[in-house]
């Protein structure tokens, strides 16, 4: 057999299993799409023009906890697309600025955080950077004009992968991470949110988020579904130790993982188990006689009987499944490029 003929069989190989796979993962799109026009969250979301589902959550956190009350100051970490920011915008910058007695000098102020560029939103500041720089804390000072947040919320997560174990602990670092630039931008009092997954090692980080703030509940909002391990950790009145230095966040972290103070730091919370357990207060906020997120609502009736899907409020500048979508586009040409492809030399 020539090179020639080789190449040609190489080449129809891998056409034929890039639309093969292009085939499962649109038949999952599609399922998938099925499941959101079933969810009633994300039907209302899109209707009331939020840009996803998740701005429920922050609402419905806020019901239980004001956790807006009194607040100027916000930073909203892996913002991206940009649904707790419409969130902070509705509820805090707009009411200010329509209100008769508001001075431009006194409107709160938002900043938004995420290494993707997102669609803007009045009354948000972007700042596209890694929340783990420590340059980008002195960015949100300064936007700040040398003043520190009231709040910090963070609704980031990474990509999930379905073994919970290893979606907790990735989670957890998340967090950790996020704290690395609260214990640099939130003021002493402030508050802060974020989304966990709950797990084997839930006990560690509970306790190593009451290293910071007295008062720590995890919460689980009546949107976020059942069938999901996520939570939110809602932490209040922000209190570093005495003598604090942002340097030692690490060591501090590590310590409650290994209180021995042994030579094995693997930051590990078997020792919060048996007589050392720690009970996690939990409470589920939002209307609890509300929307089921885990049922399956009928879509509403209309005129002519056909349900039409709203389009998505604000569509992703630079979602990271954006190759997909272009190889997408181009897979018609593959299907040509096949039919032009012989077996024979």
């Amino acid at each position: 057999m020539g090179k020639a003929s080789r190449d040609k069989r190489v080449k129809f190989f891998f056409v034929l299993i890039s639309l093969l796979g292009f085939s499962v993962i649109f038949a999952t799109f599609n399922k998938g799409k099925l499941f959101d026009i079933q969810d009633i969250y994300y039907r209302k979301a899109k209707e009331e023009g939020w840009r996803a589902r998740s701005a429920f959550k922050l609402l419905q956190i806020d019901e239980e906890f004001n956790i807006f009350e009194g607040v100027k100051r916000v930073v909203d970490l892996c913002a991206a697309p940009g649904s707790w920011s419409q969130v902070l915008s509705r509820k805090l910058y707009l009411p200010s600025k329509q209100s008769p007695v508001s001075k431009d000098g006194e409107l709160p102020l938002i900043v938004a955080i995420d290494l993707q560029p997102m669609a803007p939103i009045e009354g948000v500041i972007q700042v596209q950077g890694d929340i783990t720089n420590a340059r980008t804390a002195e960015v949100v000072i300064r936007h700040f004009d040398g003043c520190k947040a009231d709040l910090v919320v963070c609704d980031g997560a990474p990509d999930v992968t379905g073994l919970h174990d290893m979606d907790e602990f990735v989670q957890s670092q998340l967090i950790l991470a996020g704290l690395t630039i609260v214990t640099h931008i939130l003021r002493t009092g402030g508050k802060f949110i974020a989304k966990i997954f709950r797990g084997k090692d839930t006990s560690l980080l509970y306790c190593q988020l009451k290293l910071f703030f007295p008062v720590v509940t995890f919460a689980k909002p009546k949107s976020s579904r059942n069938s999901s391990i996520e939570a939110f950790a809602v932490c209040e009145n922000y209190s570093p130790p005495e003598g604090f230095n942002p340097k030692d966040l690490h060591r501090l972290l590590e310590m409650v993982g290994s209180p021995s103070g042994g030579d094995d730091l693997d930051c590990s919370s078997g020792w919060l188990e048996g007589p050392n357990k720690v009970y996690i207060p939990f409470l589920a906020c939002g209307d609890l006689s509300g929307y089921d997120s885990d049922r399956s609502y009928p879509l509403p009736k209309v005129a002519d009987g056909t349900y039409q899907s709203l389009d998505p409020v604000q569509p992703p500048i630079a979602p990271p499944y954006k190759r997909a979508l272009e190889m997408k586009k181009t897979s018609s040409h593959g299907i040509r490029d096949l039919e032009k492809l012989s077996l024979d030399a």
